[in-house]
């Protein structure tokens, strides 16, 4: 196992569960036998799925087993309602499923088959949830394997792995990552675990950091500058979202709202989708400690770790672990909404042109390859410098079936480690672009006052928009 997926293999703890969940609602139910179908010609033709993970003294692996997919595939129903949404009620589940430990004896994934979910909409529908250990792959290898159980045909069946696919998936994802990088590149990032916690304070002294960017190229200056500012980061701004989580998850999504709008509105301001989004995300985050605290100070900033995918553009599945993190601090203590996104597509561009995912990803390398002890105190030292972890994947833009059923909505989770217990997810599906967001009961027990704001504050965002006669 590599260094990157034993570091998040190790990261497991009562107060978060290091699992990637999702939430997939299905049109029509789907029975136990076509989902096991499905997960034998796709899920199963890759070794990890197939495999437990084994840790002892010497290092962690994975060991090929047997696979019984009854340990795997859980059918259930929430009963009763008379007709009315039990979306809390599902909500719930996916709460409790989100900290439920998946049995370290099997291989580290299960999904559940609900039926009787009955949304805000009066639809009734079958929701499958979705749990897989991070140590298996990160959130967008995950969400193409999923994805590619489902046809763009109701009478289209999974089509079977190949050879060649499955040993690119099984390939070490740093021989794609680090070969456009040079040498000297990779040697200013080639931190061992000791060196990386004594550089904590080292990087602080302006002295030896002007050595350091004397001695590199210009690349390798550039890493060196991101790795000081990953790693000197100050606290943030210290919210009802940020404390000790007690490990009882609540989960809450949103309804689908239409992604053509949102890319009108980036056109009218000139900006990215995705600056849109975060926009929406800060307004919301703000809304919701206004509602609870009476006050937001002008000066409040959120930070979220947002995971950034690096691997090359391929047609085959990769899985593994291959991305970094990106600290991007959003400006909830801005009121105006415009001048927020002005702010927050300042700081998105910013980030674009920084190698800060590359170093994160160094640093979960030596996380994987260091003591237990070494990688709670540098997994720590992140945890309090962040308030959040924030996924942004994007999904097939036509609807996909399984096994006769159209895929109506999907939404998934990245989990939250050492002590930050709150999870954002943005995830776009068939012309529409969803929230979720999963809360530590410590913290937050009510999400869906928090997602209820997102749309509410898109819409101001186009309000404004047309009252300054954009297009």
């Amino acid at each position: 196992m590599s260094a990157v997926d034993t570091a998040w293999l190790r990261m497991d703890s009562d107060s978060n569960q290091m699992m990637i969940v999702g939430v997939a609602m299905m049109a029509q139910p789907i029975a136990p036998e076509g989902l096991k179908e499905a997960l034998e010609t796709r899920f199963l033709a890759y070794r990890r799925f197939r495999s437990r993970a084994v840790t002892d003294l010497a290092g962690s692996w994975w060991e090929e087993q047997e696979v019984d997919l009854d340990d795997h595939v859980i059918h259930t129903r929430i009963e009763g309602h008379n007709g009315t949404s039990n979306k809390p009620a599902l909500q719930a589940l996916v709460g409790q499923l989100s900290q439920q430990p998946l049995d370290p004896d099997k291989p580290l994934w299960q999904m559940h088959l609900v039926d009787n979910c009955i949304g805000e909409d009066g639809k009734v529908r079958q929701a499958l949830i979705v749990r897989i250990h991070h140590c298996i792959a990160d959130g967008v290898a995950l969400v193409r394997v999923f994805m590619s159980m489902f046809g763009q045909h109701p009478d289209e069946a999974p089509k079977a792995v190949g050879k060649a696919a499955r040993e690119e998936a099984e390939a070490n994802p740093w021989d794609q990552i680090l070969s456009p990088i040079t040498a000297t590149s990779v040697k200013a990032i080639d931190l061992s675990s000791t060196m990386f916690v004594k550089s904590m304070s080292m990087w602080a002294d302006v002295d030896k950091m002007a050595e350091r960017l004397a001695t590199y190229g210009q690349t390798a200056a550039q890493l060196t500058t991101d790795a000081v500012k990953l790693t000197t980061m100050a606290d943030d701004s210290h919210t009802l979202f940020k404390g000790k989580p007690n490990g009882r998850k609540h989960v809450s999504w949103s309804e689908p709202l239409p992604l053509s709008e949102v890319k009108t509105i980036s056109k009218a301001y000139g900006c990215s989708v995705n600056d849109i989004l975060m926009s929406a995300v800060a307004g919301a985050l703000r809304g919701y400690l206004l509602s609870a605290d009476g006050f937001v100070a002008n000066d409040c900033e959120v930070r979220v770790m947002v995971p950034v995918n690096l691997r090359k553009e391929s047609p085959r599945q990769k899985l593994g672990n291959a991305f970094g993190l990106v600290p991007l601090v959003l400006p909830v203590g801005m009121e105006d909404p415009v001048a927020r996104l002005a702010e927050v597509q300042k700081r998105m561009n910013e980030l674009k042109g920084s190698y800060t995912a590359l170093v994160a990803m160094s640093v979960l390398g030596v996380l994987g390859a260091s003591p237990k002890q070494v990688q709670n105190e540098i997994q720590n030292f992140f945890a309090r410098k962040a308030t959040a972890v924030m996924s942004n994947v994007p999904g097939p833009q036509t609807p996909l079936y399984l096994a006769g059923s159209q895929l109506d909505q999907i939404m998934f989770w990245v989990p939250q480690s050492g002590d930050i217990g709150v999870g954002v997810s943005i995830l776009s599906y068939n012309g529409g672009v969803q929230f979720g967001i999963v809360t530590d009961d410590a913290l937050v027990r009510d999400p869906d006052n928090v997602i209820a704001r997102f749309a509410p504050e898109f819409e101001k965002l186009v309000l404004l928009a047309l009252m300054d006669g954009c297009p």
